[in-house]
């Protein structure tokens, strides 16, 4: 079991996903159908805890609340708009247990339950159908959830402008850098930012022949 102690309190909660975003690329970045079902959502972080589930089925996922760590975020590759994949009461569990957040690649129900008790939910969407639960699975295998390879154990980080998963092997590279390009940007004032902005522009458009 991926161990996550370390990431109670994680040091990607300071980090926007625009930062992250700048300094993985559009691989690493979920597409826009992931998204917050409730707000003003508040930003989430850590370690993923992975789980596939077939299309109707939500079984393993309502396994993995009871086996992920506190500090979780648990990452469903399923892919399916017909069946819901989490309810209320799954979600006021895995809050319970200390799970910081589902990203879902499929949808779930009971949003007014979810949004009361302010469990983070990034997903597809809302149906009233309930998934069944037969298809017996691993968990913490290699996933795909809005088009991105997640590992167990990968960083994912998510707020109001989406969903990005940071390599494993790349979590202390990339929270330097970005706490570098953070602290650069708090210096800059808008003015100075304009003039870069500006002189930057003006020399690609006369790279491309642009003339007026």
């Amino acid at each position: 079991m991926i161990e996550t102690t370390e990431f109670l309190d994680s040091p990607f909660l300071d980090i926007p996903t625009t930062t992250l975003a700048d300094l993985l690329g559009r691989e690493r970045v979920m597409d826009i159908g992931i998204r917050p079902l409730w707000g003003p959502v508040p930003r989430v972080a850590g370690p993923a805890f992975t789980v596939r589930c077939p299309p109707g089925d939500n079984l393993m996922l309502h396994a993995a609340i009871h086996r992920a760590e506190p500090g979780s975020v648990i990452v469903v590759e399923s892919g399916d708009l017909d069946y819901a994949l989490a309810g209320g009461n799954v979600c006021a569990v895995a809050q319970r247990r200390g799970i910081a957040a589902f990203v879902l690649d499929g949808v779930i129900r009971d949003l007014a339950e979810v949004r009361e008790v302010g469990f983070p939910v990034f997903a597809r969407g809302v149906i009233p159908i309930p998934g069944a639960k037969k298809a017996v699975g691993p968990l913490g295998g290699r996933v795909r959830c809005g088009g991105v390879r997640v590992d167990a154990g990968d960083v994912v980080v998510a707020d109001e402008e989406g969903v990005v998963a940071v390599p494993a092997a790349r979590r202390e590279e990339i929270l330097t850098a970005a706490r570098a390009t953070l602290a650069k940007e708090a210096t800059e004032t808008l003015d100075a930012w304009e003039s870069a902005h500006r002189a930057r522009v003006d020399a690609i458009l006369a790279e491309g022949g642009f003339e007026g």
